[in-house]
């Protein structure tokens, strides 16, 4: 057989084989696109990644060390809003601006209010004004709650992950149970009579209720603008009046007067307490769970007889 001919027959032969090999991976299912999932802000973003898992791509609107009380949204919000199927939201007033950026968006997404069934509770900020606090996750008892309805929300917009959304879940909530207990046993070993620390925060409000820690404001010194030798002689007076044995102050940037509160008074001073928004990944919050269990150890070693 001539040589051109052989390699017209081998060619010839090696079709089908092409042929049967191509279906193979014609015939695959394509990939299928992540569910897109914007939350407002970082803390509600780790919550909903631990139920999400790797069906859906989360962002979160306000990053780490991001105040979402004060944040401005940009257009490019818009967009990623506008382009969700879910959003996750805190509720109870913490997000004042998302329902004009939903609204601005055209989002037809599913709105997720994390904070549904929450018991709420009224607070005074440190002007005086009365309203409902919304800082709900400082107890992990209303984080249960808001695992809940983010899974719920997800799976309607994913029907097909539920099994997925269901056992990341239940795998979440055990981890928040021992979070939980461990809270619970670490400042069970406090005494009552020390539980008690002035902060510059007013976000702690429902760590009192669960956990029996008071956090006192600091009377007549605002919370927004560095304190002043004035404000801390202030402090100094409510410290001795109120036996508080600890003082978290993070807008007291002058060493001297940090010092000068704790040789006056005796009360230990704190470290930082993480309130709003996690940290970046090499801070001391960069998870929910990171966050309470930060404030926990600051609050231990600061009360510690």
């Amino acid at each position: 057989m001539p040589l051109h001919r052989r390699g017209l027959i081998l060619l010839a032969a090696a079709v089908p084989l092409m042929m049967v090999s191509q279906p193979a991976a014609t015939q695959a299912p394509p990939r299928q696109d992540k569910l897109k999932v914007v939350a407002t802000f970082s803390i509600l973003a780790d919550i909903t990644r631990n139920i999400a898992g790797d069906r859906a791509d989360v962002t979160a609107l306000v990053g780490p060390n991001g105040d979402a009380h004060v944040y401005t949204p940009t257009p490019m919000d818009a967009r990623s809003v506008g382009a969700a199927k879910v959003i996750v939201t805190n509720g109870l007033g913490f997000e004042g601006w998302i329902s004009r950026l939903i609204a601005a968006s055209g989002s037809k997404a599913i709105v997720a209010v994390a904070s549904n069934g929450v018991e709420p509770r009224q607070s005074t900020d440190s002007h005086g004004h009365a309203g409902t606090d919304p800082h709900a996750w400082q107890s992990v008892a209303n984080v249960k709650i808001y695992v809940a309805n983010i899974r719920d929300a997800l799976v309607t917009a994913d029907p097909e992950g539920k099994g997925s959304y269901d056992a990341n879940a239940a795998a979440y909530l055990a981890k928040l149970d021992a979070l939980d207990r461990d809270i619970g046993e670490t400042l069970a070993r406090i005494p009552p009579a020390r539980r008690k620390v002035i902060t510059s925060h007013d976000a702690f409000g429902y760590f009192k209720d669960a956990y029996g820690i008071d956090f006192v404001a600091p009377l007549g010194v605002s919370t927004e603008t560095e304190a002043s030798a004035r404000d801390v002689a202030k402090i100094i007076t409510q410290v001795r009046q109120q036996k508080i044995p600890a003082v978290f102050l993070e807008n007291v940037a002058e060493q001297q007067l940090v010092e000068r509160i704790a040789a006056e008074t005796g009360a230990k001073i704190g470290g930082s307490l993480q309130s709003d928004a996690l940290t970046d990944a090499k801070g001391d919050a960069p998870t929910y769970i990171d966050l309470m269990r930060h404030n926990v150890r600051q609050l231990a070693a600061a009360l510690a007889e």
